[in-house]
């Protein structure tokens, strides 16, 4: 209800907090991606992991900043529309906009982030690079599951910090939950908006397989796959459970 009664009265200031989720997000990101490229050179095979426990930390300056991210909006909005909270038209402009100022966010703030020194006149093999290429050469099976596979974890690590009380038991949680999907290397439409556009600026568009298409048929698959994971398996399942007579409710 708070994020509608946002949406409904300052359009400028929900779509400011959805631009600011993209903003902690390509910081991280951008993070992610330079620990993981020093951390390479100096032991191969290590940036996986340093890149995952770097990345954890967006969703939690998202959540403590009080941005609005898209994949998070799509369980919040689905469980209202059944509660009758709020009605379909609402829900689908509220997301709407949640995933529109996530793309224009991640995109500025990626390409402002690709002019600092981190990412000047990086070698055409590195780990960023050919992340980026590996997740735009994936069949579209393998987005849609992997994509179903992060938002049913990135909910998870929005319930638990709904039900937790202690600001550091919240943020440790937060980041050994996401570390999962990042380290997995799961797909994440709203991520994937800043981490595309990193690579694309970086690269000056240089990065093998990089088409309009490709970067499509990708945030197509897991778009699809986090409403999903997110919206029907995490927030429907919890919703149905708990529309009972019973004390036991979460």
């Amino acid at each position: 209800m708070n994020k509608v009664a946002l949406f409904q009265t300052s359009y400028a200031r929900y779509a400011a907090r959805a631009m600011l989720a993209t903003l902690f997000l390509t910081l991280g990101t951008a993070a992610a991606f330079g620990t993981a490229l020093q951390a390479e050179k100096i032991l191969p095979g290590s940036g996986k992991f340093t890149f995952a426990f770097m990345f954890s930390w967006s969703l939690v300056m998202i959540i403590f900043m009080g941005a609005e991210l898209g994949t998070s909006d799509m369980m919040f909005v689905t469980v209202g529309v059944y509660r009758k909270k709020i009605n379909f038209s609402t829900a689908v402009k509220v997301l709407g906009t949640t995933l529109l100022f996530n793309l224009i966010g991640g995109i500025l703030f990626a390409y402002l982030i690709s002019l600092t020194g981190p990412f000047q006149d990086l070698p055409t093999n590195n780990y960023l690079f050919d992340g980026i290429a590996s997740k735009l050469s994936k069949p579209s099976l393998q987005i849609f599951v992997e994509a179903i596979f992060a938002n049913i974890i990135v909910n998870t690590a929005l319930f638990m910090n709904l039900r937790m009380k202690d600001d550091a038991g919240k943020v440790m949680a937060i980041i050994f939950i996401i570390f999962i999907f990042a380290f997995l290397g799961y797909e994440h439409v709203i991520a994937n908006f800043p981490a595309f556009s990193l690579a694309f600026f970086a690269s000056h568009g240089t990065i093998a397989g990089m088409t309009l298409g490709s970067v499509l048929h990708n945030l197509f698959f897991a778009l699809i796959g986090n409403y999903v994971g997110g919206a029907l398996i995490i927030g429907m399942t919890y919703a149905w459970m708990n529309k009972t007579k019973t004390d036991y409710v979460d």
